[in-house]
Order: structure tokens, then sequence, then C-alpha cells
């Protein structure tokens, strides 16, 4: 089975006053060069945050993520990567951020990732990030799950889309429309039930022009109009 791009396009557009309100509504990705440009440190934020938005709901993250910034001297990687038990106890005091151990402890791990791409690639995390093809954004999660900390699951797409990779979501509302289109009969966990959803939204990006991210916003809003 495969979706219709046309019919997609016309059962979301119908959601709107305009074809400018509905573009205006669409997820951007950032460009190659734009994901480049931005700094490691950035990275590991972006990994900390998703991180911390796990079980939680994220506008209580984001609202605090200024003092998460400032407690950790605003996740530069090579410093990142020096905490301790210690240092991981002392934040635990500070009231201004979300303590919760476990995911704190996920800094210095996710630092250390970042680290170990650049030397083993030669080049900026963000350069790594950039150069994965689209075509294949699973297997970047399944990556990102492996050797990163607590980055498995749906926080590999999270972390990606905090950042702008363009990456699809795997949403209720997506997996509902995927399956009202005979692509999958359950919410896809495994490698081949996930490399069958990359290919439709590989074959939706084809013949469509548009980046995953989008897709995966009409895919939303052709069952849930509120998305």
């Amino acid at each position: 089975m495969t979706l219709d791009y046309r019919w997609l396009y016309d059962t979301v557009r119908m959601r709107f006053e305009s074809d400018e309100a509905m573009e205006a509504f669409l997820p951007k990705a950032l460009t190659a060069e734009k994901l480049k440009c931005k700094g490691d440190d950035r990275y590991l934020s972006a990994m900390s945050q998703r991180v911390f938005q796990a079980g939680i709901q994220h506008s209580v993250v984001d609202a605090k993520w200024p003092a998460f910034e400032e407690a950790f001297c605003g996740f530069v990687p090579e410093q990142m990567v020096l905490l301790g038990p210690e240092q991981i106890e002392a934040h635990m005091k500070n009231e201004r951020i979300i303590r919760d151990r476990t995911k704190l402890q996920s800094i210095p791990k996710n630092a250390r990732f970042i680290l170990d791409i650049r030397q083993e690639r030669g080049s900026s995390f963000g350069e790594f990030i950039a150069s994965w093809p689209i075509s294949d954004i699973i297997g970047l999660w399944r990556l990102l799950a492996k050797r990163g900390a607590r980055l498995g699951g749906r926080s590999g797409a999270g972390f990606l889309r905090l950042v702008g990779k363009d990456t699809f979501l795997l949403t209720s509302d997506v997996i509902a429309r995927l399956a009202a289109a005979g692509i999958i009969d359950h919410e896809p966990t495994s490698q081949r039930d996930l490399q069958i959803v990359q290919d439709a939204f590989n074959a939706l990006q084809q013949d469509s022009g548009r980046p995953l991210c989008q897709l995966s916003a009409m895919l939303s809003l052709s069952i849930n109009p509120q998305f």
C-alpha cells in the first residue's frame, strides 16, 4: 500500500484558509549549512533538553532551560565530559533546575558521545548530523539510541527536531494514518517495521519534494485537525 500525496495535500489544505496559512503552519528544517554552523554545545544542550522532556510536559522543561544553560556553562562538551559524581550531586541541590539524577548523568555521557564522533569523523558533530541522508533517517535514530545516553525510543527523533535536522516523528496520529493506509498494522518498533515507514516517507518525499518534517505534520493533520 502507498499514500497518495495529492490526496494528503488536498485533505490537509481544507484545514486552512489559504495556501499561505498552511505553509506558515508547517515545520521547517534547517539547511545543511546551518546545521554545520551550529556549535556542538548547542547539540549537547538539545540532547539534554530532550532527555529532560521525556515524561515531563515540554513547556515545564523549556521554561527552566535558561537555568540549565547557566548551571551547565552553556553545555560545552569538553567541559561537560568532566562532570563526575560530586558535580552531579552538587547540581542535585540546585532548585532552579529539574533534579533528576539519572537524567543529569546523561549529560557527561552525551558529551563523550559528541567528542567521540568528532574524533572518529575528523569534523564537528554538526557536520556529522548535516551529512546524514534523510532517506535513512531511521539509521541516525538507531545510532543515537545505541551510542547516546537516553536517546532511544522517540527521543532521538525529538532531539533531531529540536536542532532542526529534517526528520519525521512517529506520533500516535502519524501511526494512525500509516495504519489507515495499510502501510503498517501496529506501532513500528522493529528495524523491519521502521524501514517500511522510512520507505513510505521516501516515496512521499519523492512525489512532493517536501521535507520529512512537513510530511509528518501533514499525516498528523489528516487525522487530527488540532495538530
